[in-house]
């Protein structure tokens, strides 16, 4: 009788296993995840295909992405990494955990794509935002000689940190380290992530806050205010173009695959222009939202390769810790 409640219990554990739900783990950045981000919408409806449990994870800003990965290894729990932009691929890359994607798709973005390890989602350009009435700098040189209060991102933890190293390193090279120098007293405070320093801004604690040239849209289209609007520069406008990599150790491959392709899809791209407002990687059917079309169009795009990126990190962090510590 023991015998037999034994191997009943043994086929009901093994029908049980069998009859679960299997689970995709993606890690992400904060905001993605947050109420009003685009992970709720996303996860509903890639659910309603998968017949899976897609669980995101906040991990911090986009570069804490990369090092929580490193931190944990072949030991991590993720089977999807999404939040990563081409200034932090190289070295994602070279961390092995990444696996090929295999998956071809047709995308949107001012430049080509041919990355056997990511595939972007969404892109735009950054930009320093501002209240609409303020005479605002069209360079960072003008910047840095104005009694302008400034909101920034650290590099070392925040993709939009990040960018802004690359975006005066790209445009000044050599004379990177000048410029810092000058914004420096600029400098109102440097915050963990994005949504810190978007908040400070807009409790009203700096004239100009880092963020995208897209932002103004979440604005005038979600509480129709047209009160906020992004500086041009006249060096250009530095891109990010973030990312979206599975890993080789996943124990889902298929089902991770399946979210890669699935985020090429307008079940996915039509919802990042209102949520992450961010330029979606392929137009959705229906095109942009209405008011995406007052955003200002950079007339010179800044992009360095994933490589010099990273190989030009290392230095142009130094410059900007000299210069903020004077």
């Amino acid at each position: 009788m023991r015998a037999s409640m034994i191997a009943t219990g043994l086929v009901a554990a093994a029908t049980g296993a069998a009859g679960q739900t299997p689970e995709l783990t993606v890690y992400t950045y904060d905001s993605f995840v947050s109420d009003w981000g685009p992970g709720p919408q996303i996860e509903t409806a890639f659910e309603e295909v998968c017949g899976c449990d897609l669980r995101f994870v906040g991990a911090g800003d986009g570069a804490a992405l990369l090092s929580r990965l490193r931190l944990e290894g072949e030991r991590t729990q993720a089977d999807v990494v999404l939040g990563l932009d081409t200034n932090l691929t190289y070295a994602a890359r070279e961390t092995g955990l990444f696996a090929e994607h295999g998956i071809a798709a047709e995308f949107d973005l001012p430049v080509a794509w041919d990355d056997p390890h990511f595939l972007p989602f969404d892109w735009g350009y950054f930009a320093f935002v501002h209240e609409a009435g303020l005479d605002a700098p069209t360079s960072f040189r003008a910047l840095a000689e104005s009694d302008l209060d400034i909101l920034i991102q650290d590099p070392r933890s925040s993709t939009p940190g990040l960018g802004l190293l690359m975006w005066v390193k790209a445009a000044y090279g050599d004379e990177a380290g000048t410029i810092w120098e000058g914004l420096s007293d600029n400098v109102v405070t440097v915050t963990p992530g994005w949504s810190e320093a978007y908040g400070l801004f807009l409790d009203g604690e700096a004239d100009m806050v880092l963020s995208y040239t897209t932002s103004p849209a979440y604005h005038l289209i979600a509480e129709d205010d047209p009160s906020k609007a992004a500086a041009p520069f006249e060096e250009g406008h530095y891109m990010q173009v973030e990312v979206a990599g599975m890993l080789a150790g996943t124990e889902q491959p298929d089902l991770a695959r399946q979210f890669l392709e699935f985020m090429t899809g307008p079940g996915f791209q039509s919802v990042i222009p209102t949520t992450n407002w961010m330029y979606p990687a392929v137009i959705p059917p229906e095109g942009l939202p209405e008011g995406f079309e007052t955003l200002i169009a950079p007339e010179t795009a800044l992009l360095l390769p994933p490589a010099e990126a990273a190989a030009l990190r290392g230095p142009a962090l130094e410059e900007w810790r000299a210069a903020l510590a004077r």
